[in-house]
């Protein structure tokens, strides 16, 4: 059973997890159990582990993801459990593995075993990998294949998997009659793209959406439908083909919803920042509020080496306008695969981000008291509290101790003339 239909049966232990999400969401319990049912909550969670449970949603936190995995040209699954590691110390509150290279099973499965938070994936990657490897073709993959590796990916405890259901025939054709300055940039979507129309044949995740519902239902995952159309520059944000699929990915959530399965949709991408906040909303509109999960979006194209930055921006201006779940991205981003520390300032960009917008979207919950309590901790010259109240509490102590200070209790900054205590001495 689905956490939708125990929900409907009232299951006492789902009703258990979900009065302890309510508790830290700071939510009413049954507005929460309602917007689940309703399709604008979901609870990402490992099957196997109820206690791998994220909320993602209406009133919710905005959480942040972070991707890891191996590529064709770098293999050392070691070097991914520390990136995972890395991610879970930021707090991060899921996690990706987009593994290509190397043996993917194995890799997945060591990813989860090692994960204290929940795990998604995307199947049709391992697809392509299989297929190439066996000297086949991209067109010569099958709906067995596909649907084989996705199930597998839900045994294995996966909490919730990317499906490119809406990069269809019709949509491809839009995108073909007015082209775009960077094509698809989405990998999954590409495959797709190209198997397509090698076959002039339908996408099977959208021809047979009633198959991927069965094993979701079978294995309680959450589908997240996958903007294989997304822009990859801003020129191309929000054109026909993008917004088409935006529309089909509406039509399948509805359909899943309808049938017990928790279902998000993904979003761009890069975008201008005048764009992000009406994007968001058309999004909320069309699909009756179901969760947005947003790579950024990035707001510019030429920030080759500082993306994370880039990204935040856009982030912190989606989660402010509803944006429910960001995923993160590095500043080795579009150069090469990140590494360590790239994967930790990569989650706390995306954080900095979501509490940005959480300040605003949440302020009736009291997300920006951490802030107030940052601020008297400030003018008191209290080091230790601001340390408590430091998002990231390891980059507060080391940037602290760089150089020592003359005078007691002030920062090298100001050093004597410390405006905060000149000020506190006359009473204001």
């Amino acid at each position: 059973m689905t956490i939708i239909e125990k929900l409907k049966s009232k299951d006492k232990k789902v009703y258990k997890l979900l009065k302890s999400i309510a508790t830290t969401e700071k939510v009413d319990f049954d507005e929460l159990v309602r917007d689940i049912i309703e399709g604008k909550v979901v609870v990402l969670k490992n099957h196997k582990d109820a206690a791998l449970a994220v909320a993602v949603g209406k009133n919710l936190k905005t959480k942040v993801n972070a991707n890891i995995g191996t590529s064709p040209d770098f293999v050392n699954l070691d070097f991914e459990l520390k990136k995972l590691q890395a991610a879970i110390e930021a707090k991060a509150d899921t996690v990706m593995d987009l593994s290509t290279g190397g043996k993917l099973d194995y890799i997945r499965k060591e990813i989860i075993k090692n994960s204290s938070i929940p795990v998604g994936s995307v199947p049709i990657y391992q697809v392509v990998c299989e297929t190439l490897r066996r000297g086949k073709k991209i067109k010569e993959i099958s709906k067995t294949h596909i649907f084989e590796v996705i199930e597998k990916h839900a045994e294995d405890g996966i909490s919730f998997i990317t499906v490119h259901c809406g990069v269809t025939k019709k949509n491809i054709e839009l995108l073909k009659k007015k082209p775009r300055v960077a094509g698809i940039v989405s990998r999954g979507g590409a495959f797709l793209a190209e198997w397509i129309i090698k076959n002039n044949k339908e996408n099977p995740l959208y021809e047979f959406f009633d198959e991927l519902l069965n094993i979701a239902k079978k294995y309680d995952l959450t589908l997240s439908l996958g903007d294989g159309l997304r822009p990859g520059s801003i020129f191309d944000a929000n054109d026909e083909a993008q917004i088409a699929e935006l529309k089909t990915l509406a039509e399948l959530a509805k359909i899943a919803n309808r049938e017990g399965v928790q279902v998000m949709i993904e979003g761009p991408g890069h975008m201008p920042m005048d764009m992000i906040e009406d994007h968001i909303k058309l999004q909320k509109k069309l699909t009756n509020e179901k969760p947005y999960y947003l790579l950024g979006p990035l707001v510019t194209d030429i920030a080759a080496g500082y993306d994370h930055i880039n990204s935040a921006i856009g982030a912190a201006i989606a989660a402010k306008a509803g944006a429910d779940l960001i995923c993160y991205v590095t500043s080795a981003e579009h150069l090469r695969l990140p590494n360590v520390e790239d994967v930790y300032e990569g989650v706390i960009a995306a954080r900095i981000a979501a509490h940005a917008g959480d300040i605003v979207k949440r302020r009736k919950f009291g997300d920006d008291k951490v802030d107030l309590e940052m601020s008297k901790a400030r003018k008191s010259l209290d080091w230790e509290r601001q340390k408590k109240y430091a998002l990231d509490k390891i980059k507060f102590e080391i940037e602290h101790k760089k150089i020592k200070t003359k005078t007691k209790d002030v920062c090298s900054m100001c050093g004597s003339y410390c405006a905060m205590r000149e000020s506190t001495k006359i009473g204001i």
